[in-house]
């Protein structure tokens, strides 16, 4: 029994491998470098390791190219294939900066796919799986697997269906004499094969994952993703006719049937998650004085709380270098590459602490445009000015504090009698790292434990990503309402999460209501994956994939020559970005048409 862990499942190769090492019988005739799946499905350790190979295969999230730099969150530093991808220059041949590389290689039509052939591999040899019918959180060893592979089956489906709408939904494993085409399924019949599986999932699943187990599915799990599911299925992406000249429509979402219905099966589905009564916001009512934005750091830095539905764990020695998170994300004035910057679209999104918005064309809310904001900015982003950990011991004699510089200093030269100009330590032009800076004058804070010390590029954090949270389930919850029109139930569970964040409710109406919730959420799950398709299915490109923004900073030159205390900050333009309605759903790839002359490739792609 093992916890999901990177790194942690084990392949068939490496488990026969270390079986046959030391046989001495030559003339076995079966290759001791193979294993049967005779013997897989006769072993539960081994069918236990297949299973785990699914798990792995889950997205990888806060690898060197994250997913938050292909929508309006963050910026990857020279990273042009990403730029090209924000202004929606996808075709059948290429997903500019999408896959390859350091970046996910788990979302995509072909390995999505594979995943998927494992889980239904899995189906057709579990029966032949000895069981003890020893109970184990309640379930048998059989009924656990079997629940675990329904929950990944449904999840790698969703994945399909949120890049590419309908896709062939196949339940058999093929084999060479099979006829390797199918057809498209239609939206609506693949939303129904998902939340199948995630009732049956639900069915089979623990309420709890105890010891060793934990980390994988659970009924809770497979409740909260069907609460997604359907949540995305009654969204307007799916429900409006933005490709009306498409002949296929039944492909990009439901031509028929009810969208309240659909709104209400979504509520019901969150809230049969709350009803579970297994899970509740971290640290969700912040007494006086209590430090929120600490409440917000510690939840990503704690192993386990009260708020993990669907989690994976980081074990630093399992963890790859490329999920290195200090390494990766990290300001550069610390030896860190300040990969996934925020821009300045997503930082602004942060409203002041009095619930109003943050503006720029406010010269007060300009003049110091850090003071004063929702308590989740502090624990999100690294800005000019922010304390933050302690430098490395190349660095801490220039800054024993740790404070973030990513300003620069004009300052008078009394002996050449001219201007001069100190760069901060955090950006490009520093004398720490010259490679490595961001490009927005902002470094992203969440997730990153300031309490490590050095050398970063080899201190491996540990951590616990939450794919699924809590508050996830209240928002999903609150959308669903919303789309009822019960607005008032709406706003109690808005303001359950704007609460725990020590931000005053929210009291609005019609439109602006919708606004705000889209606004709580994107601030809430900031670069969380939760925004790249919320844009989608609440089809708002256009607002989206705006020209992305930066900040300057600058300690400017008094006129009796010192250097100002306090920086001067403007937001400026930092790269092209502009939308194309034909990005909401990714095209089929070239080779997968060539292979599968029944599929019909998405609208706006030849």
């Amino acid at each position: 029994m093992r916890k999901i862990i990177s790194g942690s499942a084990i392949s068939i190769l490496s488990v026969v491998l270390l079986a046959t090492a030391c046989r001495k019988d030559f003339l076995e005739t079966k290759p001791l470098a193979e294993i049967s799946q005779l013997d897989v499905w006769n072993d539960p350790a081994l069918a236990e390791s297949f299973v785990n190979g699914i798990y792995n295969r889950l997205e990888q999230p806060l690898i060197k190219y994250s997913r938050s730099i292909f929508v309006d969150e963050s910026q990857r530093r020279i990273n042009k294939n990403a730029q090209d991808f924000n202004n929606c220059l996808l075709t059948p041949d290429k997903i500019p900066g999408w896959v390859g590389g350091n970046t996910d290689p788990y979302m995509y039509w072909d390995v999505l796919y594979a995943s998927i052939r494992s889980c239904n591999l899995f189906f057709e040899n579990i029966s032949q799986v000895p069981d003890d019918g020893v109970l184990t959180d309640g379930k048998t060893f059989k009924e656990r697997l079997t629940g675990e592979v329904h929950f990944l089956r449904a999840w790698y489906y969703f994945n399909l269906t949120n890049l590419y709408g309908g896709v062939p939904v196949i339940t058999k494993v093929y084999q060479l004499t099979d006829s390797l085409t199918a057809p498209r399924d239609s939206y609506a019949d693949c939303i129904k094969f998902i939340v199948d599986d995630c009732d049956m999932a639900a069915s089979l699943l623990p309420l709890v994952q105890t010891g060793n187990n934990r980390g994988r599915a659970t009924k809770g799990a497979a409740l909260a993703l069907k609460s997604k599911v359907l949540l995305f299925a009654a969204s307007d992406l799916h429900n409006t006719t933005i490709f009306s000249d498409y002949p296929h429509p039944e492909f990009l979402g439901y031509t028929g049937g009810n969208r309240t219905e659909r709104w209400q099966a979504a509520k019901d589905a969150a809230k049969a998650v709350i009803e579970l009564g297994q899970y509740s916001l971290y640290k969700a009512n912040p007494g006086a004085g209590e430090q929120v934005s600490d409440n917000f750091i510690n939840m990503w830095l704690t192993t386990d709380n009260e708020e993990d539905i669907f989690v994976k764990y980081y074990i630093p020695s399992l963890t790859r270098y490329e999920q290195t998170m200090w390494l990766l994300n990290g300001p550069n004035g610390y030896h860190s590459q300040g990969n996934n910057t925020p821009i300045g679209n997503m930082v602004d999104a942060y409203e002041m602490a009095d619930g109003t918005p943050f503006d720029w064309n406010d010269p007060v809310k300009a003049k110091e445009p850090y003071k004063n904001r929702d308590p989740r900015f502090y624990a999100d982003i690294l800005y000019e000015g922010a304390k933050w950990a302690k430098r490395p011991s190349d660095v801490i004699g220039i800054d024993p504090v740790g404070i973030i510089q990513v300003g620069k200093w004009i300052k008078w030269n009394n002996a050449t009698g001219a201007e001069e100009t100190v760069f901060g330590l955090d950006t490009p032009n520093g004398p720490i790292e010259t490679n490595n800076s961001s490009a927005t004058g902002y470094y992203c804070r969440k997730f990153l434990d300031p309490n490590l010390t050095g050398p970063y590029e080899t201190n491996i954090q540990p951590y616990t990503y939450r794919y699924i949270r809590y508050a996830e389930v209240l928002m999903n919850y609150a959308e669903a309402c919303l789309g009822l029109g019960q607005e008032e139930e709406a706003r109690t569970y808005i303001n359950m999460v704007r609460k725990r964040a020590g931000m005053p409710d929210i009291t609005e109406s019609g439109a602006a209501l919708t606004a705000r919730y889209r606004n709580e959420r994107r601030v809430e799950f900031y670069n969380e994956d939760k925004r790249f398709f919320d844009v989608r299915r609440w089809a708002i490109g256009t607002e989206a994939y705006t020209d992305a923004t930066k900040v300057n900073v600058e300690y400017r030159l008094n006129p009796d020559r010192t250097t100002a205390t306090i920086p001067t900050i403007t937001s400026q333009f930092l790269e092209k970005r502009s939308w194309n309605n034909k990005a909401y759903f990714f095209p089929i790839d070239r080779t997968e048409m060539d292979k599968n002359y029944k599929l019909i490739q998405n609208p706006g792609y030849n």
